[in-house]
């Protein structure tokens, strides 16, 4: 196959805004991997008009997918883990073409995963977690337990995502192969959850009881980097903390993270006047009191 395609990828290896070109071909016993095609031809470029440009071929009955990704995207993509794909890409690909060695200097970086990487990738993470959560719980209340469940099997994936992150690792595909070797105990529970024989409103309680130990226990560090932020200045609109670089990077989740936060004392209101006397901003500061008694200062 890759000599069928050489003349295609060999076009795009000669323009200068390429930076590199992997070649992925489908595993029998995990063919999502590749969306079903029988050959991937991925290839980073350093801009492009359309950051994801996507062409499909066929070739003596295989399909074969063109993916011409930006580094921009490809590097929001590892931040925020939206296409886990592209991480098994990466590492298990073969190396095409590697222009001043990006591409294995990207897979150093992703098997070194630096810390500063790690900081921001756990409190996306965790942010996700908080508010599948929340809303798994409000479900099971209302005794909407079929809902509740859809809400819970996902918290676990991103708690599952956390364990492996704090390990230094990159989340793969499989995850819960990772999760299963690297802690245990919160596999045990995503086992008991899906194969259990208990009734499905007894499983979620139990569920639930264990989720909120784990979840309180990884509170300081999932909101590190949040809080790493917004130290920066004495207070913020949430409207600030849309727009900042970084946290713009928690998107949909950011305003019931902070939310969370509030409620357990790390982040503090502070009402300022608005135009009627009756009515105030809501901005927001850190408690950094509360930071130095947990870190014992």
């Amino acid at each position: 196959m890759e000599q069928v395609l050489r003349p295609i990828y060999q076009e795009r290896a000669s323009q200068s805004n390429t930076l590199g070109v992997i070649l992925v071909e489908k595993r029998e016993e995990q063919s999502n991997v590749t969306d079903t095609f029988d050959t991937i031809l991925l290839i980073i470029v350093k801009e492009a008009e359309k950051p994801v440009f996507t062409k499909h071929y066929v070739y003596e009955g295989n399909k074969v997918a063109l993916h011409t990704v930006s580094e921009k995207i490809i590097r929001k993509w590892l931040l925020i883990g939206s296409n886990k794909k592209v991480v098994d890409w990466i590492f298990f690909g073969r190396v095409l073409f590697d222009r001043n060695e990006y591409l294995h200097k990207l897979k150093i970086e992703l098997q070194e995963f630096p810390f500063s990487g790690r900081k921001i990738k756990t409190g996306i993470q965790f942010s996700k977690l908080i508010r599948r959560y929340l809303e798994g719980k409000e479900y099971f209340d209302k005794g909407s337990y079929l809902d509740a469940y859809n809400h819970v099997v996902d918290s676990l994936h991103h708690l599952g995502r956390l364990s492996i992150i704090d390990s230094g690792l990159y989340p793969e595909v499989t995850v819960w192969a990772q999760v299963k070797k690297i802690e245990p105990a919160i596999y045990k529970l995503y086992e008991e959850l899906v194969t259990s024989n208990e009734p499905i409103e007894k499983r979620l309680e139990l569920l639930f009881l264990a989720s909120e130990f784990l979840i309180h226990s990884r509170t300081r560090d999932g909101a590190q980097h949040i809080l790493e932020v917004m130290q920066a200045k004495e207070s913020w609109t949430i409207q600030e903390l849309h727009d900042h670089g970084e946290l713009m990077n928690y998107s949909v989740d950011l305003e019931v993270f902070i939310e969370y936060l509030v409620d357990k004392g790390y982040i503090q209101i502070e009402p300022i006047v608005a135009k009627s006397e009756m009515i105030f901003h809501r901005h927001y500061k850190v408690n950094k009191e509360a930071l130095e008694m947990e870190q014992g200062l």
